[in-house]
């Protein structure tokens, strides 16, 4: 917990504790931790001298500020109608069978967890999935396959 209380102090310290520091703060937080905790959001609030509930509210808000804990891959399917137009479908299909798990899940291992959200800016290369910071586009079943077999010979 002390070292949570310093991450999100010298967060702090280099945005600020102004009400418009609350989202780089998070973001880092979940940049070094994966997720925010209950914990990291109390003591945000505590910094930022606003309500727990303000703060929860702002993680709940952005699908990409997790508020659970959730796999060292964290794949997200674009899913908007362009996307599904394009053939999302299929793919998210074959993501399930690969993983052996479905939207919403983390497998047992904890190495990957996929997850939808909304539009991620790549509409006119769908079918776009993001593995954490990684755009892939114009996905193909097999595509999707090949990618997710580098990710999982990764240690």
């Amino acid at each position: 917990m002390l070292e949570l209380k310093n991450l999100i102090n010298e967060l702090a310290d280099k945005y600020g504790r102004q009400r418009e520091s609350l989202l780089p703060i998070l973001q880092g937080v979940v940049a070094k931790e994966r997720y925010l905790s209950d914990e990291a959001m109390v003591e945000v609030a505590r910094q930022l001298d606003i309500s727990s509930a303000d703060v929860f509210g702002t993680a709940s808000f952005y699908s990409f500020l997790d508020t659970v804990p959730r796999g060292k891959y964290v794949i997200r399917v674009c899913k908007t109608i362009t996307c599904d137009m394009k053939g999302k479908k299929p793919i998210v299909k074959a993501i399930e069978d690969t993983l052996k798990i479905k939207l919403g899940e983390t497998t047992q291992d904890k190495k990957f967890s996929l997850l939808s959200t909304n539009c991620l800016g790549w509409c006119h290369k769908g079918p776009v999935m993001l593995i954490n910071d990684t755009p892939y586009t114009e996905l193909t079943p097999d595509k999707a396959r090949e990618i997710l077999a580098e990710y999982i010979r990764k240690q």
